[in-house]
């Protein structure tokens, strides 16, 4: 072969080598870019699932304070019972000393009765009226005895002490027993209302921990989304990796190639320095085209690229503006309303409370006498029961409730709990499990017990 054809080969195979090592970097450099587009894309869902369940982490944390209040309401309200049904027991056995008592006590009337007659007797055979005799022992019942003793006026000074002496007894008799079966009732009509309240406590607390595992679900199914994600982020992260490396020994290689085929044509150029001259230019000639051309078909497949990637980044921003947020509308509810809104959150609720200074002062209330205190603030005395509060006003139809109304509800008993109205399908009260709140009626719990009755306070 002679060294003109020796050259054109060689040029040949250079511009061949140099033309693949142009080619296949660009080949791939186009890959990259549909890998990372793809990338971007799972990196922006990813962005929005940790903003799901930072949310949903947030509702839990709340779910979890207001369980933490129920509990602790439920664990006051058992306190509660537990001391009334102390207290019950306690009466029970006063009522037990108490009948000891009555029993002894009439051993003692009739001790006495007999006394009397004994006297009585006594009296005739010494020469009395006998007419005092048939008086006495004519009657038919202590009562009528006692009576018939106190009509005769020749009874001795000591009969009169010892009639006072069982009218006293009898008299403090009946008072104790009144006084404790008054209270025995008492309590256990507070036992049966706090009893009450604490299946109402009980029913709220399952269903929070309801929504609460509700919300959990969901935070788990949004980490194994994301965790899905940002595996396959991972891989595509790699495959970038993987074609760079490839690109890179690709360009290691074909360097190398190009240094040896540099090295091969010098040798021949310098065997046969004048034709080779000629012929080494018009392969540089060529192989400089050649370079130029493999050049431009890169820079414009790259800005091709480039332009598709800005492009679908501009839509993006552009899609995201035509999201809205809605706001909840307001209403003037009144200054009964706003009133309670320093203790939400920042209060507890007591049975009995808010009936003392101490009590209103500590945000302690039940739902009646939070509803008398909201209303006073506005130049309004209510009653503080939810039996007097029914007609603390005029009632009005479910439909026609109004921000300021009182709503009732059917918990432990009918119209056992009571609430301000406050627009929106939403009503403010003290809530024996999160002390005073606004609370949904439109949902959960509260739809359930509310009996739809209104009063539009006068």
């Amino acid at each position: 072969m002679s060294l003109k054809k020796k050259l054109i080969v060689l040029n040949t195979t250079i511009m061949l080598g140099l033309g693949s090592a142009f080619a296949i970097p660009s080949v791939k450099a186009e890959s990259i870019t549909d890998i990372q587009s793809q990338r971007t894309g799972i990196q922006s869902d990813i962005s929005e699932a940790e903003q799901v369940i930072q949310q949903l982490k947030k509702e839990q944390s709340k779910m979890n304070a207001q369980i933490a209040q129920i509990e602790s309401a439920m664990k006051e309200n058992d306190q509660k019972i537990k001391d009334t049904e102390q207290e019950i027991k306690d009466t029970e056995k006063d009522i037990e000393s108490l009948k000891k008592e009555i029993k002894a006590l009439e051993e003692r009337i009739a001790k006495r009765e007999e006394v009397l007659k004994e006297r009585a007797l006594s009296f005739q055979e010494s020469g009395g009226d006998v007419e005092y005799l048939e008086v006495v022992l004519g009657s038919k019942s202590f009562g009528e005895f006692v009576n018939r003793v106190g009509a005769v006026a020749t009874i001795v000074e000591a009969d009169q002490q010892i009639l006072s002496e069982q009218e006293a007894d009898k008299a403090d008799l009946e008072k104790k027993q009144a006084t404790v079966e008054k209270k025995l009732q008492s309590l256990k009509d507070m036992e049966v209302e706090l009893k009450g309240m604490q299946s109402q406590i009980e029913d709220q607390k399952a269903e929070t921990v309801n929504m609460k595992a509700k919300i959990e679900k969901k935070e788990s199914e949004t980490e194994a989304l994301k965790q899905s994600l940002e595996n396959k982020d991972a891989g595509l992260e790699a495959q970038i990796a993987s074609i760079r490396e490839n690109i890179k020994k690709e360009e290691e290689r074909k360097a190398s190639e190009k240094a040896d085929l540099d090295r091969v044509a010098e040798e021949v150029n310098s065997s046969n320095a004048s034709s080779e001259g000629s012929a080494s230019s018009s392969s540089e000639e060529s192989s400089s085209s050649s370079k130029g051309e493999a050049s431009a078909k890169s820079s414009s497949k790259a800005e091709s690229s480039s332009n598709s990637s800005k492009d679908s980044s501009a839509a993006k921003p552009a899609a995201s503006k035509t999201e809205t947020s809605s706001k909840p509308s307001s209403a003037n509810t009144g200054s009964a309303i706003t009133a309670g809104y320093k203790y939400i959150g920042n209060s507890s609720y007591k049975f009995g409370g808010g009936r003392t200074a101490s009590d209103i002062a500590n945000g302690l209330f039940d739902c009646s006498a939070f509803v008398a205190w909201a209303y006073k603030q506005a130049g309004v005395n209510l009653p503080a029961s939810t039996d007097a509060l029914k007609g603390a006003g005029r009632q009005v139809s479910d439909s026609q409730k109004q921000p300021g109304d009182l709503v009732f509800f059917n918990t432990y008993k009918t119209d056992g709990h009571v609430g301000i109205y406050v627009g929106g399908g939403k009503f403010i009260g003290s809530q024996s499990s999160t002390g005073v709140a606004i609370a949904n009626m439109d949902s959960g719990y509260w739809a359930g017990v509310y009996n739809g009755r209104v009063v539009r306070v006068n």
